[in-house]
């Protein structure tokens, strides 16, 4: 159990990389990618799968953390699906938007690492 625990965290890591390297590599001209929903479903699908696993593996958890955590996290996908769609589309993507994704993905990072 602890192995697929431990698959978990790393994917939730890669997806937020996929998240917040985008947005960075791209914060000249900003837009959102579809690869940072890809990123953004990771992070809820695998957040969802490690909060399942913290009561069988009798780990201690926050889970006021856990809950502001995956609020962004929801807020982030569907902010990732719209500016995706308009992406595919060949819309223009506001800055605002582009710098939400990122932003409330850091925040999460944040939020991760520093919440004791």
């Amino acid at each position: 159990m602890n192995i697929v625990y431990n698959v978990m965290v790393f994917l939730h890591i890669i997806g937020a990389a996929m998240i917040v390297g985008i947005w960075i590599v791209q914060m000249k001209k900003p837009t959102v990618h579809p690869r940072q929903f890809d990123g953004a479903a990771l992070q809820l699908i695998t957040g969802i799968v490690m909060m399942g696993l913290i009561p069988a593996l009798d780990m201690d958890a926050n889970y006021i953390k856990l809950g502001i955590k995956f609020a962004i996290a929801a807020v982030v996908a569907v902010l990732a699906f719209i500016g995706s769609r308009k992406y595919k589309k060949d819309e223009p993507v506001s800055k605002g938007l582009a710098h939400a994704v990122g932003g409330l993905a850091l925040l999460n990072v944040a939020i991760a690492t520093l919440w004791q």
